[in-house]
């Protein structure tokens, strides 16, 4: 990791993070198959940090920890029903930083090895208003997790300097007073670490 790269990693917390194993990654190599997943991992995938994509890396961290509690999730192996189409509202981004982290993948993921470790048909897209359900596919427990950043606004400046932005007409302190109390809340919902933010539900 270059000084530059390690500076801008530095951006955000290294806590909450979240190992977990990938078979297929041992089997192909890929050295003991062992992750460890930071908020850093998603930005990179996204290309961007915002509330949306710090819930989705939550949201998937507790919905893993309620499942296997003490013991290391299972990439491949968990499936994922998000709430409406890929395309409604923000499920495009959050199903993929959900993909990225436990491998399941919608019907263009990978097909497998011999009828083995497919992530193909792992993430499927039910019915709007529900939670996201994350399902361990060797015992089939569930859980249903849901994000709401609300208790965690952002700073009173940013709708004023948010519309310079989008009109153009921001300057460079204006963007980058913007872009430090854009990226505060983002810091603020990942230390919060769900407590204010994540709901999970028992799902029969």
């Amino acid at each position: 990791m270059t000084m530059k790269e390690k500076e801008t990693h530095e951006l955000y917390p290294e806590h909450p993070c979240i190992a977990l194993c990938d078979p297929l990654a041992h089997l192909l190599g890929a050295g003991e198959g062992y992750f460890v997943y930071h908020f850093w991992d998603a930005v990179k995938l996204s290309g961007h940090a915002c509330p949306t994509v710090a819930g989705a890396f939550l949201m998937t961290i507790h919905g893993l920890k309620a499942l296997y509690e003490e013991c290391t999730p299972i990439r491949g192996r968990i499936r994922i029903t998000v709430p409406g189409p890929a395309s409604a509202g923000h499920n495009g981004p959050i199903s993929q930083v959900m993909t990225l982290i436990t491998g399941a993948a919608a019907d263009n993921g990978f097909q497998g090895l011999n009828g083995k470790h497919a992530r193909n048909g792992l993430m499927t897209f039910g019915e709007p208003g529900k939670p996201f359900i994350f399902e361990r596919a060797d015992t089939g427990q569930r859980v249903g997790v849901s994000y709401d950043p609300a208790s965690i606004p952002p700073h009173p400046d940013m709708n004023g300097l948010m519309q310079q932005v989008m009109r153009g007409d921001a300057d460079a302190d204006v963007q980058h007073r913007f872009g430090e109390l854009w990226r505060e809340r983002v810091v603020a919902i990942l230390e919060d670490d769900g407590k204010s933010t994540i709901t999970l539900s028992h799902v029969d």
